[in-house]
């Protein structure tokens, strides 16, 4: 194929903010159609396209190569399996599925198909993150004994929306702990054992808005995932300690926000931090502690769509395979197992 021709479905936030964006600066992608009920919105985003109401309206057309599913999550299993058995190519926005049933089966169908299945996992190129991963790849802190990540918010106010209802695949675990647990695991692999604590902490709540999570691995390593939605005044997001020093980071990638705006990955001031948010190492040398500033790497969400190119065209290995993708449910079915009988799950 000289091009990709993608099938946008669904145009809420994730469509028209995390994938629409990056697939239109990309030469080798074009969104031919879209799944949608905002027939204006799509047009004024994206010009003269054709909007369809169904997902079979897009899985007949024998011209589109690549699904790209951005519906609620509890719609994704159904949808990317029809689209598998049709022989479209399938990226699934996070989280990938509700049940790892539901994943194990959609791997076997794509592996029978010679299909590629992926899921947008974008915050592995999160500015912040890309910058302690190169830390702890090069060895700066030495031997990691603790990886702590929060993804907090300040939202007191329960909103009626799908992700704040009950429902399959709702709540924070499975939205923003999808992320910090697909980069723990991007970083560690999968931990021996998890004890959670998942729970609707804000009055009215209807699903989890809450969640603090353990990882253990078989070594000294204990990595901490948490979020909460009454966090008015933020700690770090970051916190990473090993054997030769410590670095800690503030703030959050500015990439959804300016997403949000209306802004377009096509200059080179992209995914660069705030210098007032830059983390701060402290490592010691001759037994004396040494404290630096260190310039946070960009960041670039582009990253990952223009590695799905290079999988769909030269057959590289995906950015993130399907497999990435049900590990972290498999953790997230573990921390709900804990939360809720209150001891620690193994993975073994």
């Amino acid at each position: 194929m000289a091009k990709i021709n993608v099938g946008l479905v669904g145009y809420g936030l994730s469509g028209q903010t995390f994938h629409a964006p990056l697939l239109t600066v990309l030469n080798d992608f074009e969104i031919v159609k879209v799944v949608s009920s905002k027939i204006d919105k799509v047009k004024q985003d994206l010009g003269e396209i054709e909007v369809v109401s169904r997902l079979e309206d897009i899985l007949a057309d024998s011209q589109i190569h690549l699904i790209v599913i951005t519906t609620p999550s509890g719609l994704h299993y159904e949808m990317a399996k029809q689209s598998l058995l049709a022989g479209k190519h399938v990226i699934l926005e996070k989280p990938m599925v509700v049940r790892v049933s539901e994943g194990e089966e959609l791997i076997k169908i794509a592996n029978e198909r010679n299909l590629l299945l992926s899921v947008y996992h974008n915050r592995r190129w999160d500015n912040d993150y890309v910058t302690i991963k190169n830390l702890i790849n090069e060895g700066v802190l030495g031997e990691i004994n603790t990886y702590q990540a929060h993804f907090d918010r300040y939202r007191p106010v329960v909103r009626d929306r799908w992700k704040e209802n009950e429902g399959p695949g709702s709540g924070s675990l499975y939205d923003l702990g999808s992320h910090l647990i697909d980069q723990a695991l991007h970083l560690f692999g999968e931990p021996h054992f998890v004890w959670a604590d998942v729970f609707g902490q804000r009055t009215h709540a209807k699903t989890d808005d809450y969640f603090h999570i353990v990882l253990g691995y078989r070594d000294n390593l204990r990595v901490i995932l948490h979020s909460g939605a009454v966090v008015l005044n933020a700690g770090p997001r970051f916190q990473v300690h090993g054997s030769r020093g410590s670095f800690i980071k503030y703030g959050i990638d500015g990439q959804e926000d300016a997403l949000k705006a209306g802004l377009k990955p096509i200059d080179s001031t992209w995914g660069a931090d705030n210098p007032e948010f830059y983390g701060k190492l402290v490592i010691v040398k001759e037994e004396q502690e040494e404290h630096t500033v260190v310039p946070t790497l960009k960041g670039s969400y582009l990253t990952y769509y223009k590695d799905i190119a290079r999988s769909l065209l030269q057959g590289v290995k995906l950015p993130v395979t399907a497999e990435d993708g049900l590990t972290v449910i498999k953790i997230i079915d573990a921390a709900l197992k804990s939360s809720i009988e209150k001891s620690v799950v193994y993975m073994d």
